[in-house]
């Protein structure tokens, strides 16, 4: 299998790209959900709060990374062809996820820089986006977590479509993000 996209499938690249924020997605939501189940204050639930931090700031590079490949590759073609219509949705949810995934880290830096919180990241240290300004830390903190829970929803909007497509419309959408087998 080749690194870049060809005309009917996704490079190595891309793909790995996918699945690797597939599963970080999965952990900065898992992460913050987590952290109910520990009292206010606590260890436990400041650890994971730091790593919902840390992994929230992670997203951004390889989200970059994937935007810039699309900007630079071929998307291959859906077999058979999408309508025009499904055409744009499928854009158009794209354009909304990569919005998402590039927007809320920076939302999250944001909101913890108005809080005067540390910006952790794997060791370091982030330097703060804006000055400290508590009132406004609490709106953005609020703007933060609803835009996120809008994340549960788009996502499994595009995991469903993804399953759609595959199982009803039995077109190649899934497959082409797929790993190939090889043959025997």
């Amino acid at each position: 299998m080749s690194w870049k996209n060809s005309e009917n499938h996704y490079g190595l690249v891309s793909i790995k790209l996918h699945w690797l924020m597939v599963v970080l997605m999965i952990f900065v939501f898992a992460s913050i959900e987590g952290r109910v189940f520990f009292e206010k204050g606590t260890d436990m639930r400041d650890l994971f709060k730091t790593i919902h931090f840390m992994l929230g700031l992670l997203v951004f590079t390889p989200v970059c990374i994937r935007l810039y490949l699309r900007c630079l590759q071929v998307t291959p073609k859906i077999t058979p062809p999408l309508s025009n219509m499904q055409a744009w949705a499928a854009k158009t949810a794209h354009l909304v996820l990569y919005v998402f995934m590039i927007a809320m880290p920076i939302f999250g830096w944001f909101v913890l820089s108005a809080k005067g919180k540390v910006i952790p990241f794997f060791g370091l240290e982030l330097p703060a986006l804006i000055a400290y300004d508590k009132p406004l830390g609490k709106v953005l903190e609020g703007w933060h977590k609803e835009i996120g829970s809008w994340g549960y929803y788009l996502i499994a909007f595009h995991a469903v479509a993804a399953l759609m497509h595959h199982y009803i419309q039995k077109d190649d959408t899934l497959k082409r993000m797929l790993p190939l087998r090889k043959k025997r």
